[in-house]
């Protein structure tokens, strides 16, 4: 695998770790690669835990800054290696990673190699597993061995945003919806229960269902509430005796986990319906006087996250977070995946102007 040059510019550097391919599960070879660069750099402490890499400048500074992308991708699909594209003139680089988020993590390794002297002390994360369930992710292993590396006073994280600042984000739960018949041959139905049929009210309330748009510290985020998958039948020649909806709830961060567990019981009451999954949202956050000058720096307007990223992880431990990095979050994980150059060079300009010393 080819070694980083973090003296390449960061659009080279997004090529690079674009072309090394780092499926969830996969990541070894890459983070290996971030390692060695990034432990060659004398003014950064390098901690390791597994393929999750953390590298910390240590000046005595007032305030710290956590700045954090995840390494791994969706599963690739014909689209490795990168290769430069132009849409309408404009140069874009097209590829797997290219989007989330392969480019934020270039842009700051780029920057966690210039950037000796910053304004604040900066904690960089780089990490693996995001793609995959919760428990494997690498920040959850990390804030079990150890918590104090998340400690800060701001984070951003290097998810897709356009290149502009998306604040906090929705929160995320899952949950099955049941319903019970009884079984028998299909050929005499009349002695059975069809439980699937039971499940039509599940999908009528769904359908007429009007999400939310909720205001929380002037940022407006947008809910949904969602059949997502349904499962049901033993057989071509059985009346099925039970048939599980799965619901999707995307709600503002204003609920908690608990409030919108009680909404979805509330929307689909006299149905059995158990909570599988939940992950609470993160609020803005953009009070806090360290995210005012960083929107003054980068010039952003800030916008609300709909998705749930790992902005949540520091919003639960205090630490207000945004998503800040290029790429559309539309092309996340699709085949087209591809982000213009010109957002890589943006956010890179963006950081730099806001974490250099003056």
């Amino acid at each position: 695998m080819p070694t980083l040059d973090l003296s390449r510019s960061s659009v080279d550097l997004t090529r690079t770790i674009c072309d090394m391919p780092s499926v969830s599960g996969e990541e070894r070879p890459l983070s290996d690669a971030i390692f060695e660069a990034v432990s060659a750099l004398s003014h950064l402490d390098v901690y390791r835990d597994g393929d999750t890499i953390v590298a910390r400048t240590q000046l005595g500074r007032a305030q710290r800054v956590v700045i954090a992308g995840h390494v791994d991708t969706v599963p690739i699909n014909g689209n490795v290696p990168t290769r430069d594209i132009e849409i309408d003139g404009e140069p874009f680089l097209w590829g797997r990673g290219t989007v989330d988020m392969k480019a934020g993590v270039a842009v700051q390794l780029k920057l966690a190699a210039e950037l000796s002297d910053p304004r604040v002390d900066i904690t960089w994360m780089w990490y693996d597993h995001e793609e995959v369930d919760a428990d494997l992710n690498g920040l959850t292993r990390l804030a079990r061995t150890r918590p104090d590396l998340f400690a800060g006073d701001f984070a951003i994280l290097g998810e897709p945003s356009n290149g502009e600042v998306e604040g906090g984000c929705n929160g995320n739960l899952r949950a099955i919806v049941r319903t019970h018949g009884v079984r028998a041959h299909s050929a005499r139905a009349w002695i059975g229960e069809n439980a699937i049929h039971k499940a039509a009210p599940i999908l009528e309330r769904l359908a007429a269902y009007e999400p939310q748009q909720v205001e929380v510290e002037g940022l407006v985020y947008r809910e949904g509430l969602n059949a997502v998958r349904i499962n049901g039948g033993v057989a071509g020649n059985v009346i099925p005796d039970l048939c599980e909806v799965e619901v999707n709830y995307r709600f503002a961060p204003s609920r908690s986990v608990d409030e919108a567990a009680e909404h979805v019981r509330e929307v689909l009451a006299g149905f059995e319906v158990e909570v599988v999954d939940a992950a609470a949202g993160a609020r803005p956050g953009l009070d806090a006087p360290l995210a005012q000058e960083f929107l003054a720096a980068v010039g952003a307007e800030p916008r609300p996250k709909y998705g749930w990223t790992d902005v949540a992880r520091f919003s639960a431990l205090g630490v207000p977070a945004v998503n800040y990095g290029p790429g559309d979050p539309h092309l996340a994980h699709h085949d087209e995946e591809r982000v213009p150059l010109r957002q890589i060079e943006a956010v890179e300009q963006g950081l730099r102007a806001w974490l250099r010393a003056d």
